[in-house]
């Protein structure tokens, strides 16, 4: 009992000294990049704002949720703080901004985040098409796998291409030089990623996982997460000349040997330090290499740092 107590004390002292750090590093370098005084008048329409004929695939930085539809996952008060992720449903993401959905899938079409369960994906579906039939130019990038330890369902590819097959946009590497306006009027690029079911081929309506990458390291340490974050988007390819998304998911995660296992409040250490993130990465000659960019809790201020820098790139100042 005491070596584990002197170990969790040793673990809240480095959690306290990361987000120290972060907080030092803000204070020495700032959040100022080109693009962040930028705001959208419409989150909803941001896209459409900014031009769907002057904006490339590859220009944008593509704001995105982290495990997107648990807003009601497990059960409220007991169960649900330990694997919520988000607090508003699918449609009201969209809505606010996000352009990246992260959904996780079990064989019996219900949505879940580890062991617990929450509502089925036709929910999630129903709230994409809400979402695309009030507006015109949006792009949505609808990732969606079978979680970890769990069974694919059955025919779930057949199942997706039905619900979504005119809004979908074929899978094909040229997408990525293309601007908003060449795909319309589709505009679902889904990617499936499947556990043991066979992956899409090119020209399916579906894409297959290589196509949205990122390189996850599961820590609850945020100063930790964030120069992993920055020295792997450093080891990417110029977003102009990459053939794939790459995400980087401004999120770190609660862990068993520490006594804050609930998602808020570790998944808070990180979240605030979006434009920090942006910051730095131009500050290091990276930020052209930043396109999905993801979030815990997504909140306005995540949208605009991300639309403000796909802003800046549009007008050359970034």
């Amino acid at each position: 009992m005491g070596a584990q107590l002197a170990k969790q004390v040793e673990r809240r002292k480095s959690v306290a000294a990361e987000k120290l750090a972060l907080i030092e590093l803000f204070e020495g370098s700032g959040d100022q990049f080109p693009g962040c005084d930028y705001r959208p008048a419409d989150r909803k329409t941001w896209m459409s704002a900014l031009g769907p004929a002057n904006l490339r695939v590859h220009q944008i930085v593509w704001p995105g949720t982290h495990d997107s539809a648990t807003d009601k996952i497990g059960l409220r008060f007991i169960s649900r703080p330990f694997a919520q992720c988000q607090s508003c449903s699918v449609y009201r993401q969209l809505a606010g901004g996000a352009r990246v959905l992260d959904i996780r899938v079990q064989k019996d079409h219900r949505v879940c985040h580890g062991i617990l369960l929450t509502y089925g994906v036709d929910v999630v579906i129903r709230d994409v098409k809400r979402f695309l039939s009030e507006t015109e130019h949006e792009i949505v990038v609808l990732e969606i796998r079978t979680e970890f330890g769990h069974e694919d369902p059955p025919d779930f590819d057949k199942y997706l291409v039905e619900q979504l097959g005119e809004h979908l946009i074929p899978q094909d590497a040229a997408v990525f030089e293309k601007t908003v306006a060449e795909l319309l009027p589709r505009r679902v690029i889904c990617v499936w990623k499947p556990r043991k079911s066979p992956a899409p081929k090119p020209g399916d309506p579906l894409w297959s996982g290589g196509f949205l990458k990122d390189h996850w390291i599961d820590t609850d340490l945020p100063k930790t997460k964030f120069e992993n974050n920055l020295k792997r988007l450093g080891e990417q390819q110029p977003n102009a000349s990459r053939k794939y998304f790459y995400r980087v998911e401004n999120t770190v995660t609660p862990q068993p040997d520490n006594p804050v296992v609930c998602v808020r409040p570790v998944t808070g250490r990180i979240q605030g330090h979006a434009r920090l993130f942006i910051a730095q990465a131009v500050g290091r000659g990276i930020a052209d290499r930043l396109q999905v960019f993801s979030t815990d809790f997504i909140n306005d201020d995540f949208v605009d740092a991300c639309v403000g820098l796909t802003h800046a790139r549009i007008e050359g100042t970034a």
